[in-house]
């Protein structure tokens, strides 16, 4: 068992872990010296017999600075977190030659479908219906063709670090490279009715030869 963030499973895992970490970070010191502060004054200024309390205006200066401190950090943050944004959820993020496949979401389960021999999603030779099991290849990039048939769900990969909601009435994309193979859980990150707790599915990602065979299979019909 992991004890800290799951096992990094796609391109954008290490950037995104990285901004975590960094925020988690930056917050903690923060949280600390402002704890730590407060305990000092409380101790060092407590009240004593014979100690007359006093008013001060405060330090204009160090006013500036813990304002501005603060507001570098923060902007920094913003930018760095802009530029994974743009890189991942960006509308013209997505590789020109991601692997298509459509996510089909309702109460409660998950519909793939994949295309045909054609490589096109949309035309005679797609493979549907298939439940509740992703297969992917490993190091190409894939796009999630996502909607939605009643109400907000929600694909969810903790190892792919992939979140991205399906809304019903709208088409919506996401995209990644899986980078381990492996089998990994899929589920819903919204509440979606009372059946939402089992609305989950696999992901299995494998080489483009095992893909390619199972694939294969499922046109026919025979998924396991």
């Amino acid at each position: 068992m992991r004890w800290w963030l799951p096992v990094q499973a796609s391109s954008f895992a290490p950037e995104i872990d990285g901004l975590f970490t960094a925020i988690l970070i930056i917050t903690g010191l923060a949280f600390f010296l402002v704890e730590g502060s407060m305990i000092w004054f409380l101790i060092k200024y407590r009240a004593r017999p014979g100690r007359k309390a006093t008013y001060t205006h405060g330090n204009v200066k160090v006013e500036y600075v813990w304002t501005a401190f603060p507001a570098v950090v923060v902007i920094a943050l913003g930018l760095t977190s802009n530029h994974y944004w743009k890189q991942i959820k960006g509308r013209d993020s997505v590789p020109p030659n991601s692997y298509p496949i459509k996510v089909h979401a309702k109460q409660f389960e998950w519909l793939f479908t994949y295309p045909g021999p054609d490589g096109k999603l949309g035309t005679d030779d797609d493979i549907t219906e298939v439940r509740n099991k992703l297969h992917v290849p490993v190091n190409r990039p894939i796009v999630l063709e996502e909607e939605s048939e009643d109400v907000i769900h929600s694909v969810f990969v903790p190892a792919f670090r992939l979140k991205q909601d399906a809304v019903p009435g709208m088409h919506i994309r996401a995209w990644f490279i899986a980078t381990r193979p492996g089998e990994y859980d899929l589920g819903c990150a919204e509440l979606c009715g009372m059946g939402h707790y089992k609305m989950h599915a696999k992901v299995t990602v494998q080489s483009q030869a095992e893909f390619d065979a199972w694939l294969a299979k499922a046109a026919q019909g025979d998924i396991e």
